[in-house]
């Protein structure tokens, strides 16, 4: 999968210390030092304080993930989506999401393959046939590649990464959300050095489902 920032809010620590900040000044503030600002997110996340992060958004184009991550991804309903769409693109060619356990298994892999094979030519004769592309669609797998653009603000981005980032979640949108993480806090730390499954901060909120291992960020 490849995953790219397309845009983000300018300045965004810088944009949300100026939000809080205007909570309690008589006039809007109109300037203050990044330091100030990453030092004033960090008290106000202490606190839980985390609605004036919704003051900075970021975008992102994923590219390459199959369907199987992308409903996952999709069930965040505080954020915003342009999907591919299966009903206008011709999925003949379109490329397959093999889960990494298939290489140690060759003949799963094979069997993985030769089905996928199959249906990219079922497909292609359904068309033929005059079938149209929305209704083809339903013989492909779900584990076709799929590219989408997704927007959400740095809270709900927060709340994403608490829960896609545990050691339980699925490998495929644990390796999207630390992609997205990597990016993020390159580009405002103070918001997202922190960011990860709530072990992180404590006691794993599972239960007996918890995998009782420490949080591992992906190629660890």
């Amino acid at each position: 999968m490849d995953v790219s920032l397309v845009t983000c809010t300018p300045e965004p620590e810088i944009t949300i210390a100026l939000a809080a900040r205007t909570c309690y000044s008589k006039k809007p503030p109109r300037e203050i030092t990044l330091e100030k600002a990453r030092q004033l997110i960090r008290e106000l996340l202490c606190r839980g304080h985390e609605s004036i992060l919704e003051h900075a958004s970021f975008t992102f184009r994923i590219e390459g993930i199959s369907r199987v991550a992308s409903h996952q991804l999709v069930r965040h309903r505080l954020a915003s989506y342009a999907q591919q769409s299966q009903r206008y693109v011709s999925l003949q060619e379109a490329d397959f999401v093999y889960p990494p356990v298939l290489e140690g298994n060759p003949q799963a892999k094979g069997l993985c393959q030769e089905l996928v094979q199959h249906c990219k030519e079922v497909y292609g004769k359904l068309l033929s046939l005059g079938i149209p592309k929305e209704d083809a669609r339903y013989i492909i797998p779900q584990g076709m590649a799929t590219n989408l653009v997704f927007t959400a603000n740095a809270r709900e981005l927060l709340h994403v990464f608490r829960l896609r980032l545990c050691n339980r979640a699925q490998w495929e949108i644990r390796e999207l959300c630390f992609k997205m993480l990597t990016i993020v806090q390159e580009k405002a730390p103070a918001i997202f050095e922190s960011a990860g499954p709530p072990c992180v901060d404590g006691v794993c909120p599972e239960g007996e489902k918890s995998c009782g291992q420490p949080w591992k960020k992906i190629g660890e």
